[in-house]
């Protein structure tokens, strides 16, 4: 549905790229900085805290404690900034307030292979009260397999064979045999090669404390809907970035970044967040609608409408391309 094509920027497309391609990427380009330190398989398992300077006053994060293959490490910095996802620890170590809204669906991930013969535009399957989103990966896919908030219980109880012919149904090339009796729904041997992602939407009351800040899915958890969360969290990390390079470089462990500077990215971010995050409460609930009995489907009134509508495409296209508030990064190696 959304059109690209309108979009002010240089590629005017969407590109589908595994997530280890797109870090790997990044850490090749920030290698190029002295400053930086790629740490692996240092696990963060809490946050050291300073106590406070003045009585009423919140302790100050300094750094964090991690695991590392050799034993346990402190390290120590004038600011730490949680990126660490939904289930952030420097969210749960610093008591945040986490405000949730309800999501009436989970999704079930798994993989599927792919062949050189299946539609090359199909993304989404909706149909018999099912919906599925593939994910092309070369030569395999990854699969969405869109379910009722807490019924994975019931699948499970159903079983194996079910589950096949359920997937079957709403993509019907996964159920055909090739010329020699493969099926591919048959390449799900057992239910624990199904991965349930537990769908959320929420925001932090506040990002930050002393010394710390939390920015994308540590600060707000997104829906898997239109794929956007890598979106938002990458413009949070332009606007600290835009935010706070010159009082980071001033910063030091005894005159670390003032609060109220950490509290300008959360009141430049904000406001995008709750938009984006209510346009996905919609689409859930559309997609709610399409969870049901087993039954030959028409799409929704509104999904009619949009495809319908070029404007109404254009829109779309630059809500889920650039988000409600694009960032431009400032720094002068941006310019070519």
């Amino acid at each position: 549905m959304p059109d690209f094509t309108h979009l002010p920027t240089a590629a005017k497309f969407i590109a589908l790229m595994p997530q280890w391609d797109f870090l790997n990427f990044l850490s090749t380009k920030a290698a190029a900085f002295p400053a930086f330190h790629l740490l692996m398989e240092h696990e963060v398992t809490g946050l050291i805290e300073a106590p406070p300077t003045r009585r009423g006053d919140q302790p100050r994060v300094v750094g964090v404690h991690v695991q590392t293959p050799t034993g346990p490490l402190d390290i120590h910095a004038p600011l730490t900034v949680g990126c660490d996802g939904r289930r952030a620890t420097t969210v749960a170590s610093a008591h945040l307030e986490v405000i949730e809204r309800g999501v009436p669906i989970d999704v079930l991930w798994f993989r599927i292979s792919r062949q050189p013969t299946d539609p090359e535009n199909g993304l989404g399957y909706v149909n018999h009260g099912l919906t599925a989103v593939l994910i092309d990966r070369t030569d395999y896919y990854q699969v969405g397999f869109l379910i009722r908030k807490g019924a994975f219980a019931q699948i499970q109880a159903n079983g194996l064979e079910a589950f096949r012919a359920r997937l079957g149904e709403v993509v019907p090339f996964f159920a055909e045999p090739d010329a020699s009796g493969h099926r591919r729904i048959d390449e799900i041997t057992s239910l624990d090669q199904l991965k349930l992602l537990t769908v959320q939407i929420n925001h932090l009351h506040r990002w930050h404390m002393p010394g710390l800040l939390c920015i994308g899915d540590a600060a707000h958890a997104m829906s898997p809907v239109g794929g956007i969360g890598i979106n938002l969290a990458i413009q949070d990390a332009v606007a600290t970035a835009n935010i706070l390079a010159g009082p980071l470089s001033l910063a030091t462990m005894s005159r670390p970044v003032p609060v109220d500077t950490l509290a300008l990215v959360q009141k430049r971010r904000k406001l995008a967040t709750l938009i984006t995050q209510w346009f996905q409460a919609q689409a859930h609930r559309v997609l709610n609608r399409t969870l049901g009995p087993d039954r030959i489907m028409h799409a929704p009134l509104i999904v009619r409408f949009v495809s319908s509508q070029p404007w109404a495409r254009r829109f779309l296209g630059r809500v889920i391309g650039m988000g409600v508030l694009p960032e431009h990064i400032h720094s002068p190696l941006a310019t070519p």
